[in-house]
């Protein structure tokens, strides 16, 4: 029986220099792709692995290559096509050390193949305890001693024998994953600009009937002015639109870089195979009949995406609008809109692609301009993430606009967002609903939720498109405010209330309006603006100029320009109700043509309205203090135990049989924390040697345990409480614990229900009357004693959920019914650092009480956030917590403490892949 391997040891990967390739391990069948790919090395290649020639391979070598058992001998291989291009493979050679090696095929090297594979195969040996690499190298074999050293692992080497003998610790560092993510970024990069900036376009499909798809595309394509060729591909036609046209792909003269596919989508992967024989670099599948037609066409979608990876092809598409560049290096527009905007630093991502006509012309009517477009429509390929990568690096874009319908990796977009934040802004529509695949209900995410998530990223959410250009216009062309105070100068009392309430809804500190009057000019609106500028006590401007009688408009506006250049800060308008870039308001960017003038950065934006003005200024503020927030990785801390944390888990979800509950001892003095004794399954596995991840284990059903030991792995401690059963059991418990007491009903669930508890009990007759009380009433026979807390404290609730789209996600609220009921919670991902731990205690609406007000006394907020860190860490470094609840932390004056943890543990389908080697989602 052949052996098996785990699904995600297969990848389609993204290489260096932007092509792709498909990783996977290596299985008997592949023995004449083995065969195929030695043909073609170079005798040097086949010298440097085997240290001597060696012509052919022998029956017994190609047997012994590919079979292998995926545990102790494990070989992956990179594929183009058909073809195999690379081949990479440990042997274990002793405890946690495996003898390694790779070949590239000559026409691949430099391409990074080799790099993604090792990335790869260190990841599949980590999996079975594989700690170390060993690789002897001839000295002479640069390439693979400089694959190996610039992995980014701890690397040491030494000289024997003629040989230099490599060893790599495989243990992940944060150099390894700064290595990864780097490669990843260029690569995605590198593969998203070939697409953008291609040197000749195919049109697949350009047929002679006008309105045709393919013939729309070709039209926009030439009234762009394309600065390099296009090759309309018509079976039968001579011609299309005046221009020679080609019965296929393969037969064009000169090479093709983009191919833009209009064919019905039972042709297109036909059309691929052609596309990738003539060595073109992307698609743009603006085709139809894919995965919005039902599970047929999903199924022909997968299928386009796998083989045009298969064959080196990024994809955008199917069912899109296309893509644009309006660099004029380029002037792309491959494209169903005949309205592309003009030059712009605004790069601009859709989803959809019935709202690409539509949005673009929106942006052409606001005068905005873009860098680049691109609808991904289905988005089988190239997604969001993958702008993400190119805009970073993109000099001409300083603000992207993404308009998202679902979310294909969230964790990984989280992750990007948030690196990317930092160096330009991300605003962001996501329509309402939850990432593809699974609902909130399913996940317990609300959609309040993913806002929450954006927020910790830096990415800015808005919630529709007008808001998505509002806030986009202002982010490309004025500097971002320093505070939250506002200061509004207008013509008309009125509109400058309205502008002052919108400020105070937005969370803005506005100043007193300073109206002009409506027949103000351009020397009273210039030395007004001037003066509330100059003022320390102001961070940005709203000008509203709505006279009621035509006046000078250009005079006005000239002195607005020329007082907003020198103050460096924000000035907005709402400027005779214009919606966009007002001609007038426009510093012209230097080389702009007449015809299609581009903003430059100065420019002033206008809104129909002041309170879009305004909600688009918070929002601005809103980013600008997180920027202002140090980017700081999760703090270290020094008392936790993760190993023994994960053989908890481990022995928990192996146990044939309910692992026993861990109980607390009692406290031994008044105030005092209580220490949690190590419960008997930590205690058994102390004793055993190294256990298989249970990332592959037999999936079992969800084991339910008390959290309490499992927290005392990260420092964290539960309040002690015993079951009791009968009036004297609760007696005795209660001396056992310290008086006074809590009786309260052992349900985890019971906290959220009112009368479920009863508090400072200092005596047996207190809590025998209790408990008869709780049987009565509510035929509760099985309650739970706890020693009580002090007093004064804030309830609150602090939960773990392993979300299958973003991760660990850590949730905060208040523990008072009230805020259960009204939702009030906050989210962040896991790790957490200090600064998204104070972030998500602020967040809820009810935080003002844990800070003194409204007659509560101020609490220990940094032991709260302390908390919420060692939460975050358990969540981050144990996938198997499918749940974790601690209901309820009561904050006090000094410290918090945790009345109640339960953790529901489920073995994980696989490990989560974000972290992991590099692959395309």
């Amino acid at each position: 029986m052949e052996a098996q391997y785990p699904a995600h040891w297969e990848a389609d990967v993204v290489l260096a220099d932007g092509g792709t390739a498909h990783v996977r391990p290596i299985r008997p069948a592949d023995a004449d792709r083995l065969r195929s790919f030695y043909s073609r090395l170079s005798d040097e290649s086949i010298y440097f692995r085997f240290f001597g020639p060696r012509p052919r391979l022998s029956d017994r070598d190609v047997e012994r290559f590919t079979n292998v058992d995926y545990v102790d001998r494990v070989a992956l291989i990179a594929t183009i096509g058909t073809e195999m291009v690379a081949v990479i493979r440990y042997d274990k050679t002793g405890p946690g050390e495996a003898e390694v090696a790779f070949l590239v095929e000559d026409a691949h090297q430099g391409r990074g193949v080799a790099s993604v594979l090792l990335e790869h195969l260190a990841a599949t040996a980590r999996e079975h305890g594989i700690e170390t690499f060993v690789a002897d190298v001839l000295p002479a074999n640069m390439r693979m001693m400089g694959v190996l050293r610039q992995a980014g692992y701890t690397a040491q080497s030494r000289f024997a024998d003629g040989v230099v003998r490599m060893t790599l610790d495989l243990t992940p560092t944060e150099t390894s994953a700064e290595v990864t993510t780097a490669r990843e970024h260029r690569a995605e990069s590198r593969s998203i600009a070939r697409l953008l900036t291609p040197g000749s376009v195919a049109v697949i499909g350009a047929s002679r009937e006008p309105g045709g798809v393919g013939q729309t595309v070709l039209r926009n394509l030439l009234a762009a002015d394309f600065t390099g060729p296009v090759y309309p591909v018509h079976r039968e036609v001579r011609a299309v639109a005046g221009v020679r046209a080609y019965p296929s792909v393969t037969a064009i003269d000169g090479d093709v870089d983009l191919a833009v596919v209009a064919v019905p989508a039972g042709s297109v992967l036909d059309v691929v195979e052609e596309c990738a024989q003539k060595g073109v670099h992307g698609l743009v599948v603006v085709s139809s009949g894919f995965g919005e037609t039902g599970a047929e066409g999903r199924e022909r979608q997968d299928e386009l995406a796998r083989t045009a990876r298969s064959y080196g092809l990024r994809v955008v598409g199917p069912n899109c609008l296309g893509i644009a560049n309006t660099d004029r290096a380029v002037r792309l527009n491959a494209t169903l809109a005949a309205t592309v905007p003009g030059r712009g630093k605004v790069g601009f991502f859709s989803q959809s692609g019935a709202l690409g006509t539509a949005l673009l012309q929106r942006v052409a009517q606001r005068g905005m301009g873009i860098s680049t477009f691109v609808s991904a429509g289905n988005r089988a390929d190239v997604s969001g993430n993958d702008l993400l990568q190119y805009w970073e690096e993109d000099d001409a874009t300083e603000v992207i606009l993404l308009y998202l319908e679902s979310l294909g990796n969230p964790r990984k977009f989280t992750r990007l967002a948030r690196r990317i934040s930092r160096r330009k802004p991300v605003v962001v529509v996501k329509s309402g609903g939850t990432p593809s695949g699974h609902s909130a209900e399913e996940l317990g995410l609300p959609d309040t939720a993913i806002s929450s998530l954006f927020a910790q990223a830096g990415l800015i959410r808005v919630d529709d498109l007008i808001q998505l250009f509002d806030v986009g216009q202002l982010l490309a062309y004025q500097p971002l405010p320093a505070g939250p105070k506002v200061a509004l100068v207008t013509n008309s009392d009125a509109l400058g209330l309205l502008a002052a309430d919108a400020c105070l809804a937005a969370g803005l500190e506005p100043r007193p309006p300073v109206n002009l009057g409506a027949a103000a000019g351009a020397a009273e609106f210039g030395a007004a603006l001037e003066g509330e500028l100059a003022s320390a006590g102001v961070d940005a401007a709203v000008v509203i100029y709505m006279p009621p009688l035509p006046g000078d408009a250009e005079a006005v506006a000239a002195e607005l320009l020329r007082v907003s250049q020198s103050s460096g800060k924000p000035v907005l308008t709402t400027f005779e109700g214009h919606l966009g870039m007002h001609p007038a308001l426009q510093v012209t960017e230097p080389g702009a043509s007449r015809e299609r003038p581009a903003p430059a950065r100065g420019s002033i934006p206008s809104y129909a309205a002041p309170e879009e003005a305004v909600r688009a200024l918070a929002q601005a503020a809103r980013y600008a203090a997180w920027l202002s927030q140090p980017a700081t990785p999760p703090p270290a801390l020094d008392d936790l135990d993760p190993d023994r944390a994960r053989t908890l888990v481990h022995d928990l979800l192996s146990a044939p049989e309910p692992a026993p509950v861990p109980k607390s001892a009692p406290v031994s003095e008044p105030g005092a924390a209580p220490a949690p004794v190590p419960g008997p399954v930590v205690e058994a596995a102390r004793a055993r040697r190294a256990v298989r991840s249970a990332a592959f284990a037999e999936p079992g059903p969800p084991v339910e345990i008390d959290a309490a030991e499992l927290l005392s792995c990260y420092g964290l401690t539960v309040w002690p409480a015993e079951m009791v059963r009968s009036p004297e059991e609760a007696v005795a418990a209660a001396e056992r614990l310290g008086w006074p007491v809590v009786l309260k009903v052992a349900d985890p669930g019971a906290s959220r229900r009112a009368g479920t508890v009863r508090l400072g009990l200092t005596g047996p007759e207190m809590v025998r009357h209790a408990f008869t009380e709780f049987a009565d009433q509510l035929g509760e026979k099985v309650l739970a004693v706890q020693r009580m807390a002090p007093q004064p404290a804030v309830p609150t609730v602090v939960g773990v959920v392993e979300d299958p789209a973003f991760g660990p996600v850590v949730s905060f609220g208040l523990g008072e019914v009230t805020a259960r009921l009204l939702q009030d919670q906050g989210y962040r991902l896991a790790p957490l650092t200090a600064e998204d731990a104070a972030a998500l205690v602020r967040s809820v609406r009810a935080a003002p009480l844990l800070f003194g007000q409204y007659g509560y006394p101020p609490v220990a907020v940094d032991a709260l956030e302390d908390l919420l860190v060692r939460v975050g860490r358990l969540a981050n470094d144990l996938p198997e917590v499918a749940r974790l609840d601690l209901d309820q932390v009561l904050v006090g004056e000094s410290s918090v403490m945790i009345l109640g943890a339960r953790a529901t543990l489920r073995t994980p389908a696989g490990p989560r892949l974000d972290g992991g080697p590099r692959r395309l989602s």
